[in-house]
């Protein structure tokens, strides 16, 4: 029998909710585009709890154990000591989230001999050394879509935020003032804005639906040109390039992966051709922005405000600088892991896992690495040096 080894966030400061803020969740079928939700043969958890941290352990344990396997949850990722690197020597699966990522670089995977899979719970395995995974055997999947919309929403809650200058003035009612002045010194209507997506996939394209009723122009660029009648319908303008969207918007909003073309794409270069005061939103990965480029265009007023919950490293250290530059919207990696999207990507690993310890397959949009190349949505999504 096989080592699982889940990587996960610490617990909450105060432990398990006795108590949740709601009684369940909303029922849904199916995702938007008609993919049908994860469909495991059964769970072992009740959907709305929390799952993602550490006690939580993705409600996999008595599925585990009962098929005689060991199963290893720990938040404890980084360092030659650490858990992590203790257990992986002899580890077979990987489980890791994005908001919490276990690094498995071209050296850990060298590390481990009977890596077999590498099972990211929720979307995008930039943590995974693809490179590697694809040299050494090593299989990676993902939950594809199980917190697309998730995330969409809270790109559309980030750019109000920014637009409408919410954060500070919520700090004005917190410290006892009144102050309106202060607070609509730096707010604006999102209406009539020119609004752009780095990207237009399952992420992308749900922000310009829930953008499109603000009255909004919106902009995309995608290495993969949408349908006319999606262009038509939300009334869409393509550009061939990021280099060339950015300067006809006043938001762009970041919804690729993180590969070779879009690390440190958003540079100082870049950021120079963008509208004086524009909006940055990135959800998507901290390393698609060159951290430092970030703080001085807010520094200058290039940049009106900045706004994500993607950092690097993840958990970021508390001297890093977006925590402190003016005029941002940073929050932890939190928006991929509500309790809603909790209960699909626990399910979603718990189906990646029977497939696997059953000899099936994994469900074709689940990869990302198969049989030493890109396979389905990795292969729509990532390029690599292989």
């Amino acid at each position: 029998m096989g080592k699982v080894l889940c990587v996960l966030y610490d617990d909450p400061v105060d432990g398990l909710p006795s108590r949740y803020a709601r009684d369940g969740l909303p029922s849904l079928e199916r995702y938007p585009d008609g993919q049908t939700l994860p469909t495991p043969a059964g769970i072992d958890f009740t959907p709305g709890d929390l799952l993602g941290s550490v006690s939580g352990e993705l409600g996999l344990r008595p599925f585990l154990e009962r098929l005689g396997h060991e199963l290893v949850v720990t938040s404890d990722k980084e360092g030659p000591n650490s858990v992590f690197e203790r257990h992986l020597s002899d580890a077979e699966v990987v489980i890791s989230q994005p908001f919490w990522p276990a690094y498995l670089t071209e050296e850990r995977i060298a590390k481990a001999p009977n890596l077999k899979l590498a099972l990211t719970a929720g979307i995008g395995s930039d943590h995974v050394d693809l490179d590697a995974a694809i040299a050494h055997g090593v299989t990676v999947a993902e939950v594809t879509y199980c917190n697309s919309i998730s995330v969409a929403e809270h790109v559309v809650m980030m750019i109000l935020s920014l637009v409408r200058s919410y954060l500070p003035s919520h700090q004005w009612v917190l410290d006892g003032g009144w102050n309106i002045a202060d607070c609509v010194a730096r707010s604006y209507d999102l209406e009539g804005m020119s609004v752009g997506t780095v990207a237009a996939g399952r992420i992308g394209l749900a922000v310009l639906r829930r953008l499109a009723p603000f009255d909004v122009r919106l902009h995309y660029t995608d290495r993969h040109r949408l349908p006319a009648q999606s262009e038509q319908q939300l009334g869409l303008t393509f550009h061939p390039s990021t280099q060339d969207m950015v300067p006809h918007c006043d938001v762009v909003t970041i919804n690729a992966p993180l590969h070779r073309e879009t690390r440190g794409l958003f540079n100082d270069e870049l950021i120079a051709t963008m509208r004086r005061g524009a909006y940055l939103i990135n959800t998507a990965r901290g390393l698609i922005a060159e951290r430092d480029a970030i703080v001085r265009a807010l520094q200058s007023g290039q940049l009106a405000g900045y706004a994500g919950d993607v950092w690097y490293p993840q958990p970021a250290p508390p001297d890093h600088p977006w925590r402190s530059m003016p005029h941002h919207g940073m929050t932890p990696h939190v928006s991929g892991s509500s309790l809603s999207a909790q209960a699909r990507y626990a399910a979603g690993a718990r189906e990646i896992l029977e497939s696997y310890f059953e000899g099936k397959p994994i469900r074709e949009e689940y990869l990302i690495v198969d049989g030493g190349k890109l396979a389905g949505a990795g292969a729509h999504s990532y390029s690599t040096q292989t």
